[in-house]
C-alpha cells in the first residue's frame, strides 16, 4: 500500500476517533456541570475517626436526604444545598457529639477538583464539581464521597428507584456510558495515542 493511501486511511480513522472523543468530552463536561457531590473528611485515619466519619455519613443521609428528594435540576440542588448547610452541619455536629467527641464540624458548599472515583457501579470521571463538603476536626483523614444529585446515595430514593433507573432518568446515553463503562473511554484514548504515533512515523 502506498504511503499516501496509508496516510489517508489513518487520517479517516483519526477523524472518526476524534469525533467520538469530542462527544465524550461534551459528556464529561455535562457530568461536571450537573452533579452535586457529598464529601466528608474524617479527623484522621485512626479507626475511631473513620468509624465516626461513617456515623456522620449515615446521619446526613438519613436526616438530610429529605431536602433533596424532590430536586428537579442541578441549579435546584445547589440552591437547596446552600440553603440547608446550617442544618446539615448541625446533623453532623450532633452525630459527632453523640459519639462522645468534641471535634469542630463545618459544612460548606465548594467547587473542587476530584480524581476519578468509583461508587457502587458508577465511576465519576476526574474533574471539577460542586460539592457539599463536611469536615470533622482536623479533616486530615480519608474522605468519603457520593452523589447527592442525581440522588445516587440517598436511601430515601433508593427505596423506590434502583441505580439503573436513576441513571436513565438523569443522564443521557453518552453520559451513562461514561459513568458505567469508563474502560471504553480509556481504550479510545489509547487508540488515539496509537494513531498519533503511526501518523508520525508515516509522515517521517
Amino acid at each position: 500500500m502506498k504511503k499516501t493511501e496509508t496516510a489517508a486511511i489513518i487520517g479517516m480513522a483519526g477523524a472518526l476517533l476524534i469525533s467520538a472523543l469530542g462527544q465524550d468530552a461534551a459528556a464529561y463536561h455535562s457530568i461536571e456541570e450537573n452533579v452535586l457531590r457529598l464529601h466528608i473528611l474524617a479527623n484522621s485515619d485512626s479507626m475511631e475517626d473513620q468509624l465516626l466519619k461513617y456515623k456522620v455519613r449515615d446521619e446526613i443521609l438519613r436526616r438530610g436526604s429529605v431536602y433533596f428528594e424532590d430536586i428537579s435540576s442541578p441549579e435546584d440542588a445547589v440552591y437547596t444545598a446552600e440553603s440547608s448547610l446550617q442544618y446539615l452541619e448541625e446533623i453532623a455536629r450532633e452525630a459527632v457529639a453523640g459519639e462522645g467527641y468534641d471535634y469542630t464540624v463545618n459544612a460548606e458548599l465548594v467547587t473542587m477538583t476530584f480524581e476519578e472515583r468509583t461508587y457502587e457501579d458508577v465511576t465519576l470521571p476526574a474533574g471539577v464539581y460542586d460539592a457539599v463538603r463536611i469536615t470533622i476536626g482536623e479533616a486530615e483523614g480519608q474522605n468519603w464521597w457520593c452523589v447527592m444529585y442525581p440522588p445516587l446515595c440517598i436511601p430515601a430514593v433508593s427505596e423506590t428507584e434502583d441505580e439503573d433507573e436513576i441513571l436513565e432518568k438523569y443522564f443521557t446515553d453518552e453520559e451513562e456510558k461514561l459513568l458505567t463503562e469508563p474502560e471504553k473511554i480509556r481504550y479510545k484514548l489509547k487508540c488515539a495515542e496509537w494513531l498519533k504515533e503511526i501518523w508520525r512515523k508515516v509522515c517521517e
